[in-house]
């Protein structure tokens, strides 16, 4: 299995792989380095395709590529090509990294072993977990149902926002939040206090929020000013409208299904995982390490794309909550 990383082809790219970048040569030395010290267990049989200073590139390396790539086959004759070009960048990098024994480094050899850990536990998943089981009609159905926050009963937040760094937020700055009556009144204080900031439109629906969350803003009058501090930014909001954004059970049904599914994912990776736990012997030699009845536990390896974001986080720093309301 290879670990280096992969180029995706499509009609509209071909051209852009046969003017490959600085910056793209550069990503394939990285992944020289990670290959480690021997080469590609890829290569042990095949038909070889070329020669680069007497390290082979055989057949099957370039149809793996083909098939990370998704190649569809009217475009396979000019993809295998370019692919195939990639490929012996790669290795001429790959190369002169080992002649500079770089593949010995410490951080590339750990490095490396990282890759493989985690390309074998995600072999472990996809082997005794696989993909879980489409849902039933009925089933999506009453999930539907059950959720009319994100869709019969779907809002949509229309929201103005000044973004300021986190620092800039003094008791005066806070001061004049608080007394100020609109996100206006707010920016053109700023501009007399000489402090920076940017403006910010965009809109959220109850479906891409978590429910509390949206409960919080449903009950805000519009108009009302909100602050949330995120790391070394603050976002001050205002809603502008509440709209109805109320969608049919045909037109999310797809959503919902993939959603189902990457939950069932998780849920059986998360059961697997316990399954070991339970029957291994796990002796924490640094207690100070150990996990208590506290600590959350760790999330299962992936075995499939994230789930659909239905009550999802797409903005961490709205979604985290609403704090300093006014």
């Amino acid at each position: 299995m290879s670990y280096y990383p992969t180029v995706s082809v499509t009609s509209g790219n071909l051209t852009a792989l046969s003017k490959r970048s600085c910056a793209a040569l550069l990503a394939v030395a990285v992944a020289a380095a990670l290959a480690g010290c021997g080469k590609s267990e890829s290569k042990a049989s095949g038909q070889a395709l070329v020669s680069v200073d007497g390290s082979e590139i055989t057949t099957l390396q370039l149809n793996e590529e083909l098939q990370r790539a998704n190649v569809k086959p009217a475009q396979q004759d000019a993809a295998k090509k370019q692919l195939l070009q990639s490929l012996v960048d790669r290795q001429l990098l790959q190369n002169a990294a080992e002649k500079e024994k770089l593949d010995r480094d410490p951080k590339v050899v750990q490095a490396v072993e990282r890759a493989k850990a985690l390309v074998i536990a995600q072999a472990y998943m996809q082997k005794h977990v696989g993909q879980a089981a489409r849902p039933t009609q009925q089933e999506m159905q009453k999930y539907f149902n059950d959720n009319p926050q994100f869709f019969t009963q779907r809002k949509q937040f229309d929201l103005r926002q000044l973004l300021l760094p986190t620092a800039a937020v003094t008791p005066e700055v806070s001061k004049v939040i608080e007394a100020a009556k609109s996100l206006d009144d707010v920016a053109a204080a700023l501009d007399r206090m000489e402090v920076k900031y940017a403006r910010n439109q965009l809109s959220r629906t109850s479906a891409d929020l978590p429910p509390e969350l949206s409960s919080k803003l449903l009950s805000m009058p519009k108009g009302q000013l909100f602050i949330v501090r995120e790391g070394e930014r603050s976002v001050l909001s205002t809603i502008v409208d509440i709209k109805d954004a109320s969608v049919t059970f045909d037109a999310v049904t797809p959503q919902i299904e993939q959603y189902l599914v990457n939950t069932r994912s998780k849920e059986a990776a998360a059961a697997e995982l316990k399954r070991l736990r339970d029957a291994t012997k796990i002796e924490y030699l640094n207690k100070a390490l150990a996990p208590d009845a506290s600590t959350p536990p760790a999330p299962a390896a992936p075995t499939a794309p994230a789930a659909a974001p239905i009550g999802g986080d797409p903005d961490a720093a709205t979604a985290r909550g609403v704090a300093g309301l006014k």
